[in-house]
């Protein structure tokens, strides 16, 4: 009985020698244990940093705020992104007037590439066989029918006074600037130079009423001219019709001079040839050999005068085409076979400053000199020609002389008529 009370109900049904023996072989596990102890479980770095630190209650009290913290922001930003759902966003309010005026500049100055623009909307619309019909009689009207380009054109007062013009003339800017009075009894043919790589300052001036030429020669109406092969692309000769240029063509100066007082036209004199010369800083003119522009004013009784639009050269950058360069050459061969040359030249990105077709945002400053008065004649004599040529000339290089270093500051070299 006693056996079974010390050691309980484990030995229930069992005799003092079993119990005994039990007994013994568990003491002796025991000691094994003790003796040979098995591998201990291995502890995490973090208990490990935990037990070897003392515990800090500040620091465990700054822990606690942390999450605390975190755990409000976590809500808060819940809460606003939950109800701002269904709310129209709110656009900040920094885009000033200036700055929306110049980014309305560069948008009007981009599609002025607009002949490939125009090129490539028409390709688009030829491939639409249901318009085929219209394109064929919109052709043959164009073509052979309408002759607009060499009688006068189709001038748009409404055209040429859209805002758009505006902002193109701004992203240089180009400005216009009188020297004198024209009165508007008499036709007028004005020399425009130098002729650039486009021209923008020609079409600013002469072709839309972004410069104020119409408030600064009241009862006068130009006409821009340009080559008749820009009235063979479709639709875009029509945008040229509206601003007033027309064809650089005998007939269509004549039509034009003779429509009555106050007609005038504009002729940019160097054409292609005085293209290839249009670098910065220079001011290169094709001028000596141009004598077809002052016998058509000497025919008509047309006052010539001389217009020089300072910067025109500085708005893009030409590759280096020297006389003798094997560039020059191929660009006067592609002249002679086609009338025309093409300068390889490029300008600003929309994007960015260094590589596009965009024009750099360089001022112009278009100069409107004194005019040259002739005496009507149908058949001038050479000598007469070469002398009112001579005047032409003195009264450029005026021009030149006294504003150049107001609007020609970083000008490389001097003004040059070199053929």
């Amino acid at each position: 009985m006693g056996n079974e009370e010390k050691f309980g109900n484990g030995g229930v049904g069992l005799d003092s020698s079993t119990r005994q023996e039990g007994l013994r072989l568990r003491v002796q596990g025991e000691k094994q244990q003790t003796l040979h102890p098995g591998p201990a479980p291995k502890e995490s770095n973090s208990q490990r940093s935990e037990e070897t630190q003392p515990k800090d209650p500040t620091h465990t009290k700054e822990q606690t705020q942390s999450k605390e913290q975190t755990q409000t922001q976590t809500q808060a930003k819940e809460q606003r992104d939950s109800s701002s759902i269904g709310r129209p966003i709110q656009l900040p309010r920094s885009l000033s007037a200036s700055m929306l005026k110049e980014k309305l500049s560069k948008l009007a100055e981009a599609p002025m590439s607009v002949g490939s623009t125009v090129a490539k909307s028409y390709a688009n619309v030829d491939s639409f066989p249901p318009l085929w019909p219209f394109l064929a009689a919109y052709y043959i009207w164009a073509r052979w029918i309408d002759q607009c380009p060499e009688r006068g054109g189709r001038r748009s007062h409404w055209f040429q006074s859209l805002k758009f013009w505006k902002y193109f003339a701004d992203y240089y800017p180009v400005q216009l600037l009188k020297e004198v009075d024209l009165p508007p009894d008499r036709p007028y043919v004005f020399g425009y130079h130098p002729h650039g790589i486009i021209g923008m300052g020609a079409v600013a001036a002469f072709a839309t009423q972004s410069t104020g030429f119409a408030e600064a020669f009241p009862g006068i109406y130009p006409r821009l001219l340009t080559l008749a092969t820009n009235f063979q692309m479709p639709f875009y000769r029509d945008i040229l019709l509206a601003l007033g240029i027309c064809s650089v063509s005998r007939t269509s100066c004549s039509n034009i001079l003779k429509s009555g007082p106050g007609s005038a036209i504009t002729i940019v004199v160097g054409g292609a040839a005085e293209s290839l010369s249009a670098h910065p800083g220079t001011a290169d003119l094709t001028l000596r050999k141009r004598l077809g522009f002052i016998k058509v004013a000497i025919q008509h009784g047309a006052d010539l005068v001389p217009v020089f639009s300072f910067g025109e050269n500085d708005i893009y950058q030409q590759m280096p085409n020297e006389k003798g360069t094997t560039i020059y050459e191929l660009q006067k061969k592609f002249q002679a076979i086609f009338g025309f040359t093409l300068p390889l030249f490029h300008g600003r990105g929309l994007l960015n400053y260094n590589v596009g077709l965009m024009p750099y945002r360089r001022r112009i400053v278009v100069v409107v000199g004194r005019p040259i008065h002739v005496n009507k004649c149908d058949k001038p004599s050479l000598e007469e020609v070469y002398r009112i040529q001579q005047q032409y000339i003195e009264e450029l290089t005026r021009i030149w002389d006294t504003y150049k270093d107001q609007f020609a500051k970083s000008r490389v070299r001097e003004l040059n008529i070199i053929e």
